[in-house]
């Protein structure tokens, strides 16, 4: 039985622990500063609960000391602290996290740590890019990649025509700061909020626009092998246009937690969500110009006994899954994995990375 050990004790971080804790291959302690965070998980035997705070780098470092892994699901600004205290512990590390400076980094550390470093370990980033890397291969030279993704409520109820499903602090990041491309072939920043599109799904109408972080190490992978990748988040229609106002117009960009306290009191959660995966790849095959897309929603429901929103299926999904790859020696011990080094195929066959099954793949794994 592995010892893990998951910093952060939301949503997210909760969702972790009860997957892998359910599986019983592993025993899990969740971290947090916060003793009333912990003390709302489900009790669980192969769970338990250590209150620390990531400040406290020697506090951290003596509780990864003999560990297995170190998966942090906690808020973007304390991911360096988390992968120093890794590399110090000699313990695997992954995260979820979408902010680009802390990433760059996670691989820095990695180039003299001792043990594997895999971060953005969750939808977007994450996923999305295993399913982009998987259509990529099909061609033999690349023109266009485009990735999609969006956690929306299946029933809208407000001008924002959103619900918060997520970590607020993560999606005002991805807001407001500025956001990797490839545009006619040289890597570039776009602003976040810009180049709003619509398309339709299953005859739903929906609109995208830049925000920061979806790519994860794409444009690095994929530079002077494509002329445009881009990465835009999937809201219904009208929410961009409210959302510049607040941030812009009204200076709330500036004034991150004033937004934040905004948000958290004026937008209901929810669990009754839907993931959405659009991904749509161009190029050369055979001499022609051929497009292929990748499109999957995921929706909340009942997983390990207990019901979890869409959000929570494939972020804390994603993490496990990357987490029993490298576990059962799937993925190399040792340095920094992207997460397009991972088999779309292998993903999918493992038991967390299932999750993500269309119907079609779900029978075809059944088979």
């Amino acid at each position: 039985m592995k010892q893990i050990v998951v910093i952060g004790a939301g949503k997210i971080g909760a969702t972790i622990a009860h997957l892998l804790a359910e599986t019983r291959d592993y025993q899990v302690t969740v971290a947090d500063r916060s003793a009333d965070q912990l003390a709302r998980l489900e009790r669980h035997p192969a769970v338990e609960t250590a209150e620390v705070d990531v400040a406290d780098a020697g506090a951290l470092e003596r509780l990864l000391a003999g560990r297995f892994a170190v998966l942090s699901a906690a808020p973007f600004h304390l991911t360096v602290a988390i992968a120093e205290a890794a590399a110090r512990a000699g313990v695997h590390y992954l995260d979820l996290t979408e902010d680009v400076r802390s990433t760059r980094r996670v691989t820095e550390i990695a180039e003299t740590a001792h043990s594997t470093f895999i971060p953005q370990c969750g939808l977007a980033p994450g996923f999305i890019s295993i399913v982009a890397q998987d259509l990529a291969r099909r061609f033999e030279r690349l023109d266009t990649v485009r990735m999609r993704v969006g956690a929306l409520p299946q029933y809208p109820s407000n001008a924002l025509n959103y619900n918060l499903t997520w970590s607020t602090d993560g999606v005002i990041n991805e807001y407001i700061e500025p956001c990797e491309a490839i545009v006619e072939g040289r890597p570039t920043l776009v602003p976040a909020l810009e180049e709003r599109e619509e398309f339709s799904l299953d005859g739903v109408t929906y609109e995208a626009f830049n925000t920061s972080g979806g790519l994860g190490t794409l444009c690095d992978t994929l530079a002077d092998k494509v002329r445009t990748l881009n990465y835009r988040t999937i809201r219904y229609p009208g929410h961009a246009a409210i959302m510049k106002a607040l941030l812009n117009d009204l200076g709330l960009k500036h004034r991150r937690e004033v937004l934040k306290d905004i948000l958290e009191h004026a937008l209901p959660t929810t669990v009754q969500d839907v993931v959405i995966v659009f991904v749509t790849v161009s190029g050369w095959q055979d001499g022609r110009l051929v497009q292929e897309t990748y499109a999957n929603k995921i929706y909340a429901g009942l997983v390990a006994g207990r019901r979890m929103s869409a959000i929570q299926i494939t972020t804390a999904g994603s993490i496990c899954a990357v987490l029993d790859m490298l576990a059962t020696g799937a993925l190399p011990s040792r340095g920094f994995i992207r997460q397009e080094e991972i088999a779309l195929a292998d993903f999918l066959e493992n038991r967390f990375g299932a999750l993500y099954a269309t119907p079609a793949e779900a029978a075809r794994l059944a088979s």
